[in-house]
């Protein structure tokens, strides 16, 4: 499987199939809740890989670092994310969150390998959980 990211706002980023190792999404209703419930949310969680770039190529990645320490208050905060999760082809899944914020964003490095990693978790603005998109299946 592999996965092609896109988020757009100040600075539009693309990572691709060599970029991200797993995604999970999560539709999450309160635990406490007798039936179905109107306090939905939805998050995506993505890792990836940190690879330094060679010939003048930007590392994608230090724009999720700089999208994550954008306060609440300001409307950059918000911003369109795609992903699309692939396989031999085929999209099996698309997410679309037209008004994700950065719930969490780390990184982590290592001496060994040369690479570091990434974790994003991005939520769908409350009042915006309608708009999120799946699709898949094309």
């Amino acid at each position: 499987m592999g996965f092609i990211l896109k988020i757009e706002g100040p600075e539009q980023v693309d990572l691709g199939v060599e970029d991200i190792l797993t995604v999970s999404f999560d539709m999450e209703t309160p635990d406490d809740a007798n039936a179905r419930s109107t306090d939905l949310g939805s998050t995506l969680t993505i890792t990836g890989k940190i690879i330094p770039r060679l010939g003048g190529l930007k590392d994608e990645t230090i724009k999720l670092a700089k999208w994550s320490k954008i306060p609440a208050e300001e409307e950059d905060a918000y911003q369109k994310l795609e992903l699309d999760v692939i396989n031999a082809g085929q999209t099996v899944r698309n997410f679309t969150f037209t008004h994700a914020f950065v719930v969490d964003y780390t990184e982590d490095f290592g001496s060994g390998e040369g690479i570091g990693t990434f974790t994003l978790r991005v939520r769908q603005k409350k009042d915006k959980t309608s708009e999120v998109g799946i699709a898949g299946g094309f």
